[in-house]
């Protein structure tokens, strides 16, 4: 789900984040990436805070931005790892979408809270996560079931299986989108890169349009390590661009078919 970020917004969020306990992976921009388990620590986590120039929901352009880069769109997140028997990792997450795009149902720019609830479970190379998702945004709630495969091997391939029982007020109908990734990364230096690419397929009207191949994207991120005492968090600075190209029979309610997008932000791990 462009943005003059508000002191409000951010403290509204830290006390969300304090008090709720369940999350758009939300929304491929956002997605908040798991966080990577501590040694000896029974809890890990991941902050974030990002500006995005769009926001993009599986291949919708929410705010209609296209072509163009407009004011930021400013996107907290939060998701807690905790260290289950057996190697099972339970998951609780929230990401937040907050600009003055449109009058806010829930207050101070606010335009969505995602909250989630999961488990995530390594057997050999391969990684299995279950969430369970709700969307709160525009005086409705979408509800979301995820599945996704990780394999660790060389490009780092991935499915995703999102699914959507309840609709809400996406504007769309219920259905499954199926994404099929690779993330091959490197280094240069102190700089890490990823090269994330992803193709998605869609079950008719899941966008409000037909059935079929939705989208493609790449995109090419980074992150550095910023100079903080290791007692604070691991801290880092991430940026990049994404490249989305859309099926406007499938997605019909996009500007352009394609477009680029862009982000920076700084996230802490604990």
């Amino acid at each position: 789900m462009k943005l003059n970020t508000k002191l409000s917004a951010a403290a509204a969020f830290l006390s969300l984040s304090a008090g709720v306990q369940a999350g758009e992976m939300s929304k491929e921009p956002v997605v908040v990436p798991e966080p990577e388990p501590v040694v000896g620590s029974a809890v890990s986590g991941t902050l974030s805070f990002d500006l995005n120039t769009h926001f993009i929901s599986y291949g919708a352009d929410v705010w209609g931005g296209g072509s163009a880069w407009g004011d930021a769109i400013f996107n907290p997140s939060l998701e807690l790892a905790f260290a289950l028997p057996g190697d099972v990792t339970f998951l609780l997450g929230t990401w937040w979408d907050v600009n003055d795009n449109a009058a806010s149902n829930i207050g101070d720019n606010i335009q969505e809270i995602d909250v989630w609830a999961g488990l995530s479970k390594s057997f050999g190379p391969v990684s299995a996560t279950v969430l369970y998702q709700q969307w709160y945004y525009g005086g409705d709630t979408e509800q979301i079931i995820d599945l996704i495969l990780g394999f660790d091997v060389p490009l780092s391939p991935s499915v995703t299986v999102h699914g959507r029982p309840d609709a809400g007020a996406s504007g769309g109908e219920d259905g499954v989108v199926v994404v099929l990734g690779v993330e091959p990364g490197f280094d240069a230096g102190p700089v890490s890169f990823s090269v994330p690419v992803g193709v998605a397929f869609m079950t008719d009207g899941f966008q409000a349009g037909d059935s079929g191949f939705g989208y493609v994207s790449a995109g090419l991120q980074a992150s550095v390590p910023l100079p903080i005492p290791v007692e604070y968090g691991e801290w880092a600075l991430n940026a990049g661009v994404t490249f989305y190209y859309t099926d406007d029979d499938v997605i019909p309610n996009n500007p352009d078919e394609a477009f680029l997008t862009g982000n920076v932000g700084v996230s802490v791990s604990f």
